[in-house]
């Protein structure tokens, strides 16, 4: 440790640790947004996971990328249709896979996927 530091305590956050799995081709392995469960509409009403809305996209964060993948990388907040999706989990946490395909959008950086004024 330095001097001028203090105890044990670090500013940037501690790294998740790597995942026991290597994602091949154009395969995405992403962690849906905890946020995903409910939302809020515009006016404060909260409206809950359970209610039907027609057909909703969902944002995860990408955790691993194969090797064919172009345009995401790992780290992005992409949008997707929850629909189209396979999960499988990984050391207790559940995760999805996708195809870059079926990746709709990636969020910009700084860009948190909220306000965007997309509700299809």
């Amino acid at each position: 440790m330095r001097a001028g530091y203090g105890r044990g305590v670090s500013s940037a956050p501690e790294p998740r640790p790597a995942l026991p799995i290597r994602m091949l081709n154009d395969r995405l392995l992403v962690e849906l947004d905890a946020e995903g469960a409910e939302r809020r509409s515009s006016a404060g009403i909260v409206i809950p996971a359970t209610a039907v809305v027609g057909k909703r996209l969902a944002w995860a964060l990408v955790r691993a990328a194969g090797q064919h993948v172009r345009q995401v990388e790992v780290g992005d907040r992409v949008l997707f249709d929850p629909e189209d999706r396979a999960e499988v989990e990984l050391e207790g946490q559940t995760y999805v896979l996708l195809r870059e395909k079926d990746v709709h959008a990636v969020a910009t950086p700084g860009g948190t996927g909220e306000g965007t004024g997309l509700y299809l």
